[in-house]
């Protein structure tokens, strides 16, 4: 059985989907699985043991560009079973149509009925996480998902570790904290910058060295965290932000001895690596796009305004994470420094 995954546009939903893959290998463990998907997730799928191949998806988020789609599809004709396709829109349906794939699955969005020819109908409470909404779509409709549910786990090659850490001159004489203070989502997901600063210097004062992850646009972030330390401690952070490649990214953040992190696609990774993780929520909720890992702790006020999903407050004090104290980020990191008492399951309300 030959599968087409046409994948999701952000980090965080392309770890989730190996739930899918995961999925999909217990039910018919000799499938083959091609995920056709923008090629900055080449190194998140590179690292899923589950897909054979990494399709390089050459179009921007958006862009429809019909005929650069059908091109697409039909050279694909013939190759594939089933598609499988976890965004909702209707470009996404082309692909998978133009090369002709005989079942075709999706859930029911954007008028694409004709385009898949298994249409599902989502009920958001039965499925209320985002990885029962991807994992759902392995199975027949209206299947019960078998628990406990599995997690993503990126496999990592220890030669492909060690450049990384070589290449940026980094060592692991001390414990190792990764910060990731980012969020391409937008401001209400950004614990600030002086409330990082100052988990920084509590670890560094008890021995640790501090790794700053993120974007180019999450350097200056990153700067300023840096800058708030002083002299004799801010030689032990280092800002890697916008200087690594995603692989580069990921291979040195399964060195970490912990993560603090804000509810973005680098959690997810941390998760997907199993490194012990404190995870800032704020305008987000983790009742849709849980950490999924042995070690973690979610870390939010539940203001009455929260969790409302906008990218800027709408009251403009960000009180949610503005008021979430360092301390109480400092406090969890205790508790997921020390050995896993619980294993997470996670399970439909």
């Amino acid at each position: 059985m030959r599968i087409l995954i046409i994948g999701p546009s952000w980090v965080g939903d392309m770890v989730m989907a190996q739930t899918l893959f995961q999925s999909l290998k217990q039910r018919h463990p000799e499938c083959l699985i091609d995920v056709l998907a923008p090629e900055w997730s080449r190194p998140i799928l590179e690292r899923m043991p589950q897909v054979r191949a990494a399709l390089s998806f050459p179009l921007g988020h958006g862009a429809l560009e019909l005929a650069t789609r059908r091109r697409i599809g039909k050279s694909l004709k013939g190759q594939y079973d089933q598609a499988i396709l976890l965004p909702n829109s209707l470009k996404s349906a082309l692909v998978p149509f133009f090369a002709g794939i005989p079942k075709r699955t999706g859930w029911r969005g954007e008028f694409r009925y004709g385009l898949l020819n298994d249409v599902r109908t989502l009920d958001k409470q039965r499925y209320p996480l985002m990885i029962e909404r991807f994992m759902a779509l392995a199975f027949e409709p209206d299947a019960l998902l078998p628990q406990p549910y599995p997690r993503p786990e990126l496999r990592i090659d220890p030669a492909s570790r060690d450049a990384a850490l070589a290449k940026f001159g980094l060592s692991l004489d001390r414990p190792v904290l990764a910060l990731c203070p980012g969020a391409e989502f937008g401001e209400a997901k950004r614990w600030p910058s002086e409330h990082y600063a100052e988990v920084a210097e509590i670890k560094i004062r008890e021995g640790w060295q501090v790794w700053l992850f993120g974007s180019k646009k999450d350097f200056p972030v990153g700067e300023a965290i840096r800058e708030r330390l002083i002299p004799g401690l801010r030689e032990e952070a280092y800002n890697l932000s916008g200087e690594t490649a995603l692989a580069e990214a990921i291979d040195l953040m399964s060195c970490a001895d912990a993560v603090v992190s804000n509810d973005s696609g680098l959690m997810h990774v941390a998760a997907a690596l199993n490194r012990p993780l404190v995870a800032v929520y704020g305008s987000t909720s983790p009742g849709f796009t849980p950490p999924l890992a042995e070690k973690v702790e979610v870390v939010r006020l539940g203001l009455d305004c929260s969790p409302c999903f906008d990218r800027t407050c709408r009251f403009g004090h960000y009180n949610c994470l503005r008021l979430l104290e360092p301390k109480r980020v400092a406090d969890a990191l205790q508790q997921v420094e020390g050995p896993a008492t619980v294993e997470l399951t996670v399970k439909a309300e």
